[in-house]
């Protein structure tokens, strides 16, 4: 027994409007779908119940910070490989070629200075939110601000992650919108407030699982198909799909080996350096080693991921070269064009079908139940308990439960209200990308330059986000008036100049225009890879002058654990007949003042984790300042 449904698709203006059938959904498929669900139900509610009533609030946030590294991995490579990215990425390949496969080389710079930077810094400091970190570099109004803005990043990212996918698959397979996006809410609420993280990470496990199982099952019976991945590579070749290495170095080119190698590390960076949902991973590990190892483990399953996805893109060219597309596939948003693919190839075969939905929700669930557990943390640590010292653990526990499951109902608000906004979603599924390069300049104005203050940290964050909306918004706004193409129906059929959407939510727009850019729309057309680069570098470079005009550190604390010492590491790669002669021993007394300071309004707890983590460390002499204390190796890092 098999589903007929019929359903709309897309069309432009020009087109016909007729009904198509698609054979969908068998009992089979359902069953492998609602598998997924209650499998995912199931752990969560495993790890809720074990322990129940003994549960603290560092369990629920920081899963007691004893997870192994290959699971924290596999959470880190599930957190941002959403529903959109296994069905922009295809589309993106069979559209415009293989260049944005050169994406990959970013990975390795993108994940190498996190490991070896970012992770030990904050390790050291026994951190449960990145934003604390903030306050002990700067202050408590840096801290708020940062979460703050991270708040509103990732809620207005929920409500988009949410209803898209549930959009495009009622377009394609005739899935009711809100069932869907009820029933994804739901779930991920349930096992997000009762299993905390150590829930949140092992769903991801087992859903990155079932994304690299729908994805190959693609691969494999469209291959087969078509008459092998030799056929693919060839029938690509044949049409120009296979892109070489594009060298040009203007940033305005949408796609070249420099904007993706290059420009993509700073997406990298804000992806997997600074980023709440992925910092809390890192913490969670049991040893700063199993830390620094997950990063590392991400770095082939993101190459892996990466070319699974391009691959499904060009088998998805060889196939449509082979059996055309029909009139209203081809007038689609190109964000369809996945499903309608999966449906064409799996449709005789009992369960595949099922699989490939099962993959496309797995990806909204990891990245939906991640941001719900980092808001949660984010609004505990940073804006409840500052003010209200005197929670008790139960109490604590409880709240952050109910700010988990508020966050769940507040995602399906967003869901709504992506629903009633039309094209003008593009403008908000873009915001999200505009505030990860500011707070990447944030972090890193404070961790590589000791004579920025709170005051060059808070100017520097605020022209950022105006630089980031400023050429985000004009760019949206140009792109609406100059772009000729068909009506967006679905809300999502655009290139969000972003750098955690590039992975997340990569569905380009056409890029027919109808003159080349002069003046601000020259300046509007830059690159979306290099937006995190510009928009961090504003902040660097704003903060800094206005720190210097504000007298810098003078009269303040600064707590060494807080920076990275850059200029000495530099030196220690010279010879040590340079260093002689440069005084490497005076640079890094300069560079970092006094080692033994610590800063005042340091927490009573932070205070302890540190001496915690001191006290099990063996202290290591510095190979540049030999006899420095114990406390100035705290914040040392090894390349």
């Amino acid at each position: 027994m098999r589903v007929e449904v019929t359903t709309f698709a897309p069309l432009s203006p020009a087109s016909n409007t007729s009904a198509v059938k698609y054979t969908t959904f068998s009992p089979v498929d359902y069953v492998v779908f609602i598998l997924l669900l209650v499998l995912s139900l199931a752990i969560g509610l495993y790890h809720a119940c074990h322990g129940w009533g003994r549960h603290t609030i560092d369990q629920l946030q920081m899963a007691d910070r004893k997870m192994g590294c290959l699971p924290v991995a596999l959470s880190l490579l599930a957190t941002f490989q959403s529903a959109v990215a296994i069905l922009g990425v295809p589309s993106e390949i069979y559209r415009f070629g293989t260049q944005y496969w050169f994406l990959g080389c970013s990975y390795f710079l993108g994940l190498l200075i996190p490991a070896h930077i970012f992770i030990p810094v904050f390790y050291r400091l026994h951190l449960t939110s990145a934003y604390e970190y903030l306050e002990l570099r700067f202050n408590k109004a840096v801290r708020v601000c940062g979460t703050i803005t991270f708040i509103l990043q990732m809620v207005i990212y929920m409500g988009v992650v949410l209803y898209a996918p549930s959009l495009a698959l009622n377009a394609v397979t005739g899935f009711d919108i809100w069932l869907s996006v009820l029933t994804l809410g739901i779930v991920c609420t349930v096992y997000t407030a009762l299993g905390g993280l150590k829930a949140v990470i092992w769903t991801d496990v087992f859903q990155t699982l079932v994304m690299f199982l729908g994805q190959l099952a693609v691969i494999i019976v469209g291959s087969a198909k078509v008459g092998g991945l030799e056929r693919v590579w060839d029938v690509a070749s044949q049409h120009g799909l296979i892109s070489g290495i594009e060298l040009d170095p203007d940033p305005f080119v949408r796609h070249t080996f420099w904007t993706l190698a290059f420009g993509g590390v700073f997406m990298m960076l804000s992806l997997y350096g600074v980023n709440q949902a992925q910092v809390q991973r890192y913490l969670s590990s049991r040893t700063e080693k199993a830390a620094v190892l997950s990063c590392y483990a991400v770095f082939p399953c993101q190459q892996l991921v990466l070319c699974m996805s391009c691959l499904i893109g060009l088998v998805m060219f060889a196939y449509y070269k082979e059996y055309p597309m029909s009139a209203q596939q081809s007038a689609a948003a190109p964000d369809q064009f996945v499903l309608y693919f999966v449906m064409d190839l799996l449709r005789g075969l009992p369960g595949l079908p099922g699989l490939f939905v099962a993959c496309l929700f797995s990806g909204s669930l990891s990245t939906i139940s991640s941001a719900f557990n980092s808001l949660a943390t984010v609004t505990m640590e940073d804006l409840v308990r500052p003010w209200f010292p005197q929670f008790s653990e139960a109490r604590a526990t409880r709240l952050s439960r109910i700010l988990a499951c508020s966050y769940g109902l507040l995602c399906l608000g967003m869901a709504y209200i992506s629903s009633r906004m039309g094209p003008v979603l593009q403008a908000a599924i873009s915001i999200f990308g505009m505030v990860g390069g500011p707070l990447l300049g944030l972090f890193c104005l404070g961790m590589f330059f000791p004579c920025a203050n709170p005051a060059g940290a808070v100017v520097g964050l605020l022209a950022g986000l105006i630089m980031a909306f400023w050429i985000g918004i004009g760019s949206i706004v140009t792109r609406m008036v100059s772009v000729v193409a068909p009506p967006l129906l679905n809300g999502s059929h655009f290139s969000p100049p972003s750098n955690l959407s590039t992975m997340a939510m990569t569905t380009p727009m056409p890029l027919t225009s109808l003159s080349r850019p002069t003046g601000l729309q020259r300046l509007y057309s830059l690159s979306y890879l290099w937006y995190s680069a510009h928009n961090s570098t504003t902040v660097i470079v704003v903060g800094l002058l206005v720190s210097f005009l504000t007298g810098g550190m003078r009269g303040r604390t600064l707590d060494p654990r807080t920076i990275y010492p850059v200029l000495p590491r530099l030196l220690a790669l010279l010879p040590v007949s340079w260093q002689k002669r440069l005084h490497c021993k005076s640079h890094s007394q300069d560079f970092f003042g006094d080692p033994t300071g610590l800063p005042e309004k340091m927490s009573n707890g932070m205070l302890k984790g540190i001496r915690d983590k001191e006290a099990v460390a063996e202290p290591e002499e510095d190979p540049i300042n030999p006899g420095s204390s114990p406390t100035f190796v705290v914040q040392e890092t090894s390349l």
